[in-house]
């Protein structure tokens, strides 16, 4: 009985949970949860991907590759949506995949987001300390070497010369900086994140307004650049392999579900937070794009570390790579904030299921906030953030993300015929057929993902069946529950 697979979470005792528990504070509006998803999703992904897929793949058909892209995330989206309204508590697709397929499915997805967020979180703030020194150089303020990367990490100075630190602290600064703000509670981080996104989405989009002004009409002529005989490479095979590329500046608004306990009104708002800041990502992305490779010709972003500074470079306009520096800058603030956010929520879940020890699910007692698992994982992150030998390639590419959409696509089709009868506030449209599209898109994309990510995966989720047969069976509430009936 101890190692059965089918052990559920029901779902009529996860609604009345979400109703009556006041572990968590109810404070997140829809607008909030919006800026939550925006925040997640646009990093420095949309000033780097953008160019690498309009130069070896799409050229300036870059921007029908995000609207691919976007319809591919957004049937993950829509099952995200459904779960969020009708089961709205912390755990997201942990918890979601404990109610339909089992605690040992959701020991995995939430075992693996975990590693998800602490490495997402640390890599991005490995990166947002490079590009902190490299705004800080615009106005003639240098930092030591020591303190600008890990011992394994070489700094290159700005006479060109190449050293190597001691330990990164402005990485870790920014880790123990978000962590206490999700301490002192999840309203006073929305609004710093709040904050944060209208500075990153005013710097998009005035770089959107003055680059129309800046279009070489030519430049998009031919739209779509002939094939040159190799599948992906321009034609409508780039285009679709140029969406598969920047799918990956959208993921990030699953993070937005991990908050749903938080929200005022989860079965109306959870949705709204969900789908619509994956529509406002959608429309800067393809406005964004297409500025860009209407003001520089695609091909000159071939080999460029910085795309977007050679579009600036053509408009001439000097203010605007530290004003797209300092966009990166908060970009990365909100995605460290959401990602250490999000990693908080699943295990407080999985502790309030009895899979983790007690003490990640105790809440302060002032600010209802899971403080010791914050404050624990401040520490872990930021400790590998200062002295990891890491760095980041473009947008970290999330393996784990994309297994817990295909697990949440799957969940809604189980659901629908194992309980077709449950009130849904949301309903996913077109079921089965959306779903499906869901796990064929994430599961393609997870298949693209080199060996790397992969044996990141199996040796974690080899670590987490150790903790979950020797600690998480013996301690599970349903199986205890199981064990009285």
């Amino acid at each position: 009985m101890g190692f059965n697979l089918t052990f559920k979470k029901d779902i009529n005792e996860l609604q009345s949970d979400a109703a009556h528990n006041h572990d968590l504070k109810r404070t997140l509006s829809a607008w909030n949860l919006v800026a939550l998803g925006i925040g997640a999703i646009i990093g420095a992904g949309l000033f780097s991907l953008t160019g690498i897929a309009a130069a070896d793949h799409a050229g300036p058909a870059v921007s029908i590759s995000f609207v691919i892209a976007a319809v591919g995330c957004a049937f993950a989206g829509l099952c995200y949506a459904e779960f969020a309204s009708m089961i709205p508590v912390a755990g997201s697709a942990y918890t979601y995949s404990y109610a339909t397929l089992g605690e040992l499915f959701a020991w995995i997805i939430g075992w693996d987001l975990v590693l998800e967020y602490a490495v997402g979180a640390a890599t991005v703030a490995i990166s947002w300390s490079a590009y902190l020194v490299k705004f800080l150089e615009y106005f003639k303020v240098h930092l030591p070497h020591w303190m600008m990367a890990s011992p394994w990490q070489v700094v290159k100075m700005a006479d060109g010369t190449e050293v190597s630190g001691i330990i990164n602290i402005p990485a870790m600064v920014i880790v123990f900086a978000a962590s206490f703000l999700l301490i002192v509670g999840i309203q006073e981080s929305a609004r710093a994140n709040a904050i944060i996104v209208f500075l990153k989405v005013a710097v998009v989009i005035v770089f959107i307004g003055l680059g129309f002004m800046y279009i070489n009409y030519d430049n998009l002529d031919p739209f779509i650049p002939a094939n040159t005989g190799t599948f992906g490479s321009f034609g409508w095979s780039g285009i679709f392999r140029g969406a598969a590329l920047v799918f990956f500046a959208f993921i990030g608004f699953d993070a937005v579900s991990t908050a749903a306990q938080e929200a005022k009104n989860p079965q109306k708002d959870m949705p709204i937070g969900i789908l619509g800041s994956l529509a406002v990502c959608t429309v800067l992305y393809v406005l964004f794009s297409f500025v860009m490779t209407g003001v520089a010709n695609y091909t000159e972003f071939k080999g460029a570390a910085a795309p977007v500074a050679v579009a600036i470079d053509h408009m001439n306009i000097a203010w605007l790579k530290p004003a797209i520096n300092l966009a990166i800058i908060a970009g990365y603030s909100s995605v460290i904030l959401v990602m250490l956010l999000g990693q908080s929520r699943v295990f407080f879940t999985m502790s309030k299921d009895g899979l983790l020890p007690k003490l990640f699910s105790e809440s302060h007692p002032k600010y209802k906030t899971p403080w010791k698992s914050n404050l624990l994982f401040a520490v872990l992150v930021a400790v590998f953030a200062g002295l990891a030998p890491i760095t980041l390639v473009g947008e970290m590419t999330s393996i784990g993300t994309l297994f817990a959409f295909v697990m949440v696509c799957a969940g809604v089709i189980i659901l629908r015929k194992s309980d077709p009868d449950r009130p849904r506030p949301f309903k996913t449209p077109l079921v089965p057929l959306v779903p499906i599209l869901g796990i064929v898109a994430c599961t393609a994309l997870m298949l693209s993902l080199d060996l790397e990510h992969w044996a990141r995966l199996i040796i974690w989720l080899a670590i987490g069946l150790v903790v979950y047969y020797g600690y998480s069976v013996k301690n599970s509430k349903v199986r205890q529950a199981a064990r009285k009936s």
